[in-house]
């Protein structure tokens, strides 16, 4: 049974949105510069497994279902970077599949915690944020070669048509008919590009003068669900050309608005969805007319481990006996942002390509010998003091310390400033920068 007028339902399936049962939208006015553009914030986490990927994971299988792909008792494989995968396993679950989910350890951990309690199999890896179809021990490998074993179905939501489909049949026409045909720009954050390709196709059938827009955040971001230019082109789903524009915003900026929208809007939204309207307000001119539609993916709360690293004054007051840990935090914090101690990754590369410096990897083995710079040395954190030795005796050689993203390589920096090299940086975005630059690197 399914009366949406009493919200009464004999499954929970039956909560999935259509345009009989939408996702509520709520227009912005408190953060807003604008004076005459509407801006309403479409709210993906009432979906009944909190987030805009609910849609994708049902359509999908569904899909599957009817073309003979999935039948009773199928295993399932689908490389996640969280929301995806939480939305496979209810669907699953209901349904009686099983599932296993290839992902990144650097998911925030309240993700794949949940998902673990939902009963999936969670295959955890060094990989980016958002799998890279291209990284060869990465989620999306992995779960090919786990798809190959006998009775696994890897749905692939990064090229499965079911997932912009999810979209055009439901969030488009939700849109559409919640703005009564008066929406003039559509907003989405890109990560898979299901939803501004599906939404974006319907919305165009309808008025083929609406604006369709993607945000994006740079290289070397941590912002959970999104992918940078560079990833983007990677990604089968990503078609630029059918959209209006794409907008850049930064991790900072990303972060600052999504606090501002849960102080100023009292909206519980999480980090992309602060990007997506980030990049929503530097696009879109204040104009009598107006409508504008911003996709809220999810809420805040599976992130809180992100928000303490991007969001200063969030934490617990720390007990006194941590005092040298605040110290070595707040000197972190003081290289980051002094130009004699980071470099960015273009000039690095020119650097490393005109000099030969050498540079010094401070991640794990394990990490390293997936993709690393050519040339680098493996020399963990960890045990840097003991392998100092083999560092040059010229304390004024160029060095070059780098981890994955920019920040662990910024310690590595600071101990080796201590023995007196004088010329060392860290290279900003890391290893993940500088590969998503198309520059050179290596496996073990």
């Amino acid at each position: 049974m399914i009366d949406h007028s009493r919200r009464v339902y004999d499954s929970v399936l039956g909560l999935l949105s259509n345009v009989d049962n939408p996702t509520p939208m709520v227009q912005l006015s408190r953060l807003l510069p604008f004076e005459h553009t509407k801006v309403y914030a479409k709210l993906e986490w009432y979906n009944p497994f909190g987030a805009v990927k609910d849609r994708v994971a049902w359509n999908m299988i569904q899909d599957g279902e009817e073309s003979g792909r999935i039948t009773s008792g199928q295993k399932l494989v689908e490389p996640t970077s969280g929301n995806t995968g939480l939305a496979l396993a209810m669907v699953s679950n209901a349904k009686g599949y099983s599932l296993t989910t290839p992902l990144s350890n650097q998911i925030p951990v309240e993700k794949r915690t949940v998902l673990r309690l939902a009963g999936v199999d969670v295959v955890e890896l060094e990989d980016t944020l958002c799998p890279a179809p291209g990284a060869p021990e990465g989620a999306i490998a992995r779960a090919k070669a786990i798809s190959e074993e006998p009775d696994v179905e890897m749905l692939n939501q990064y090229a499965n048509g079911s997932n912009p489909e999810a979209h055009y049949r439901t969030t488009g026409p939700e849109v559409w008919h919640q703005t009564g045909g008066k929406i003039t720009h559509f907003v989405a954050g890109l990560g898979t590009c299901g939803t501004i390709n599906g939404s974006g196709r319907f919305l165009k059938e309808q008025d083929s003068e609406v604006q369709i827009l993607g945000v994006y955040p740079p290289a070397g971001h941590d912002i959970p669900g999104v992918r940078s230019l560079v990833q983007l082109d990677q990604t089968e789903l990503f078609t630029p050309d059918e959209y209006d524009g794409l907008v850049e915003v930064d991790n900072d900026s990303a972060f600052e608005m999504c606090q501002r929208i849960n102080q100023e809007e009292s909206l519980t939204a999480g980090p992309s969805s602060g990007m997506a309207l980030a990049g929503a307000l530097k696009a879109v001119p204040d104009e009598p007319g107006n409508v504008v539609v911003v996709i809220f993916p999810d809420s805040i709360f599976k992130y809180s481990s992100s928000v303490l690293n991007n969001v200063a004054g969030l934490g617990a007051a720390p007990p006194s006996g941590t005092k040298r840990e605040q110290l070595l935090d707040s000197m972190i914090e003081n290289a980051r942002a002094n130009p004699d101690l980071v470099i960015d990754v273009d000039a690095a590369h020119n650097l490393w390509h005109e000099e030969k410096p050498l540079v010094i990897d401070v991640r794990e083995p394990g990490a390293h010998s997936q993709r690393h710079i050519p040339g680098a040395i493996n020399m963990p954190l960890d045990e840097l003091p003991v392998l100092a030795e083999f560092l040059p005796e010229k304390r004024d050689a160029p060095l070059l310390s780098v981890c994955e993203r920019g920040n662990l390589s910024l310690s590595g920096v600071l101990f080796l400033k201590s023995l007196g090299y004088q010329n060392v940086r860290s290279i900003t975005g890391g290893t993940e920068a500088w590969d998503q630059n198309g520059f050179t690197v290596t496996s073990a």
